[in-house]
């Protein structure tokens, strides 16, 4: 931009020096105020262009970081379920293993019982059969 504003005052200054014309001159100073004009809105233009570029770069920026805030929150949640999942599996592993523990000690239990039941049973016919024998006798 600068070059083309300086071009244009050179054009000018060599315009006015080369002709002694007043008619000349004042084309000259009409094409340097409307070559100044032009020069003045396109900065004005490329300004504009800028701030609005700067704007747009500002939102998506804010938008990425709008993004990378929840995706971090998704990653948190996933992990804390995750976590979650993990203690439900040991607390159902453990109750699974005291489930089993309970159910062999209550076999031992219906087992010995049981034994001990046949033992008396056994006991009382032996001692019946030894009843009988010495009423027999």
């Amino acid at each position: 931009m600068k070059k083309v504003v300086l071009s244009l005052a050179l054009v000018a200054v060599l315009g006015l020096s080369f002709t002694s014309c007043r008619e000349t001159a004042d084309k000259a100073n009409d094409a340097v105020e409307n070559a100044t004009e032009t020069t003045g809105d396109a900065l004005n233009d490329a300004g504009k262009a800028i701030e609005d570029t700067a704007n747009e770069a500002g939102e998506a920026m804010e938008d990425a970081s709008d993004a990378a805030g929840e995706a971090m929150g998704d990653a948190k949640d996933a992990a804390g379920d995750a976590v979650d999942s993990a203690k439900e599996g040991a607390n159902d592993m453990a109750n699974d293993v005291k489930d089993a523990a309970n159910d062999a000690v209550e076999s031992a239990k219906k087992a010995g019982n049981d034994a001990v039941d046949s033992a008396k049973k056994a006991g009382n016919d032996a001692v019946n059969k030894a009843a009988d024998k010495v009423k027999g006798m």
